[in-house]
C-alpha cells in the first residue's frame, strides 16, 4: 500500500538516529582493515581504502551543509579531494593517487568528526525542507540523499573488502558461514500476463532517486520463471560443460572453494550464484531460456493473481529478517528457498535479499525523467547502454532501500558486486 507522503512530514530525531546508526556501521567496517591496509587498493579500479573514509563524511557535507543551505566550508581540500566516489576511467587514473599523495588516518578522521557535528546541527536546528531557498532542500532531498549514500556504501565498501586478503583483515573470529539447505519448493511457475507498476509517483515515498520516477506501467506477457535464483550447484554443471568459473569461486586441489566475505569455505551448492551480467546471460542462453526484464521481474515480484499490486513481494508489511537474507542478517548468501515467509503471490522466493537480481533490461529513464537537484549525475552519467537494472537486494543490503521502485545497475562484466539471477521463458 503506498500512501502520500507531506513535503513537511519530517521526524529530525530519526534523522539523527539514522545518520548515528549509519556513521556507527561505518565505522565498524572500516575497522574491518588492518592498519597497514590503510592505503591498499584492493580492486584496481577504484579508489584506495582511505578514499572511502574521507569521502563518505565529505558527500554529507558538500550536499548537505554547503550546496542545500549554503554553509561555509571546513576543509575545502579534503571536501575537493573526497568529493565524489566514482570508479576512476581507467588504470592511469587510478594511479594517480599514490600513498603519499593521500592524508593520514587521524586527519581524515578528525575531518569526518568535524563533519558529523555539522550534520547533526543541521538535522537540529537548521530548515531542512524550504526548496524556495534551494531545490536540494525539496521534500527534504539532500537529508535523505546522504542518509542513502551512505548506505548504500556500506555494500560498496564490503564488496570491496571481499577482494582484499584475509591477512590484510581484521577477522575477530568470524567463521561459520557456511551452511547447506534444501528449498522448499523447485521448478518453475507461470505468471499470468497482467501490469507491472515501475517507478514511483513522487508523493507516493518520502525519498527515491531521480530514476525511480515518475510512475511507469508496463503491460507485460505471460512467462515462466524459476521459483529460485541459479545456485552454485547449477553453475557447477555449466563449468563442467564448458561454462566460466564465477568470481567468487577458487580451485584448490582440484576442488572448488568459495570465497566469502570472511573465510573460504567448501562450494555451498545451495548458495545463489554470484556472476557478472554477461556470465548470466550466458548460462541463460545454454538452458534455452533468458533473463527477465525489468518489467518482468516487478509482475513476478509485486503483482498477483489477483491483479492487484504489493509493496514488497511477501505484502505490505514492513521488511524484516524473516522476508529474507538483507540488511546485514548474514554478510554471506544462505541456501535459496528459505524463507518461505518472503515469497511473492507467485510462490517466487528470495527475490529482495540474497542476492541482487540481474534483469535483461539496460539502465535508462522512464519517460518523464528529471535529474534530481541534489545530485545531477547521479543516474544520468549511466544511461549509456553499457549497465544493466539490477532488483531486489543482496546480503548487506540496508532494508531502507528495500522499495519497490528502487533500480541498482552495474556494467555486464563487472564482477564484483553481490548479483544472482533466474531465468524465465
Amino acid at each position: 500500500m503506498l500512501i502520500q507522503v507531506q513535503a513537511t512530514d519530517l521526524d529530525r530525531s530519526a534523522l539523527r538516529l539514522r545518520y548515528l546508526n549509519n556513521r556507527n556501521r561505518t565505522a565498524e567496517i572500516f575497522a574491518l582493515v588492518e592498519p597497514a591496509a590503510y592505503y591498499d587498493r584492493p580492486i584496481p579500479l577504484r579508489h584506495p581504502v582511505v578514499f572511502y573514509e574521507g569521502h563518505l563524511p565529505a558527500f554529507s557535507y558538500n550536499k548537505l551543509v554547503r550546496e542545500a543551505l549554503g554553509g561555509p566550508s571546513i576543509d575545502p581540500d579534503f571536501e575537493r579531494l573526497f568529493e565524489r566516489g566514482i570508479d576512476p576511467s581507467d588504470s592511469l587514473d587510478a594511479a594517480r593517487h599514490e600513498r603519499d599523495s593521500w592524508p593520514e588516518r587521524a586527519q581524515v578522521q578528525a575531518f569526518g568528526a568535524r563533519v558529523d557535528a555539522a550534520i547533526l546541527a543541521a538535522f537540529a536546528k537548521a530548515d531542512l525542507t524550504n526548496a524556495g531557498a534551494s531545490p536540494l532542500l525539496e521534500r527534504a532531498q539532500a537529508a535523505y540523499t546522504i542518509l542513502e549514500h551512505e548506505e548504500m556504501h556500506h555494500e560498496t565498501l564490503l564488496y570491496l573488502l571481499h577482494q582484499m586478503p584475509l591477512e590484510r583483515k581484521r577477522l575477530a573470529g568470524r567463521t561459520g558461514a557456511y551452511v547447506e539447505g534444501e528449498p522448499l519448493a523447485t521448478g518453475r511457475v507461470t505468471v499470468d500476463a497482467g501490469v507491472a507498476t515501475l517507478g514511483a509517483r513522487r508523493d507516493a515515498i518520502r525519498f527515491g532517486w531521480d530514476n525511480e520516477f515518475p510512475e511507469t506501467r508496463v503491460a507485460v506477457a505471460a512467462f515462466e520463471i524459476d521459483v529460485n535464483d541459479v545456485t552454485n550447484g547449477d553453475w557447477l554443471a555449466f563449468v563442467r560443460a564448458g561454462g566460466p568459473v564465477p568470481p567468487f569461486w577458487m580451485e584448490r586441489d582440484g576442488t572448488f572453494v568459495l570465497r566469502g566475505a570472511f573465510e573460504v569455505m567448501p562450494l555451498p551448492h545451495s548458495w545463489p550464484v554470484y556472476v557478472t551480467h554477461a556470465q548470466a546471460r550466458a548460462y541463460a542462453a545454454w538452458k534455452g531460456a533468458r533473463l527477465p526484464t525489468e518489467a518482468e521481474y516487478h509482475r513476478a515480484a509485486f503483482g498477483s493473481p489477483g491483479g492487484e499490486e504489493r509493496a514488497f513481494p511477501w505484502g505490505d508489511e514492513a521488511p524484516s529478517a524473516r522476508f529474507g537474507n538483507f540488511d546485514f542478517k548474514r554478510f554471506d548468501p544462505e541456501p535459496v528457498g528459505t524463507n518461505p515467509a518472503g515469497t511473492s503471490a507467485w510462490g517466487v522466493a528470495d527475490l529482495v535479499g540474497n542476492g541482487w537480481e540481474w534483469t535483461s533490461t539496460p539502465f535508462a529513464p522512464f519517460a518523464g525523467f528529471e535529474p534530481m537537484a541534489s545530485y545531477p549525475p547521479y543516474s544520468a552519467d549511466f544511461f549509456d547502454d553499457e549497465h544493466f537494472v539490477m532488483k531486489g537486494a543482496s546480503p548487506v543490503t540496508s532494508r531502507n532501500h528495500v522499495r519497490r521502485s528502487l533500480r541498482n545497475w552495474y556494467r555486464a562484466e563487472y564482477p564484483y558486486v553481490y548479483a544472482t539471477f533466474r531465468t524465465v521463458c
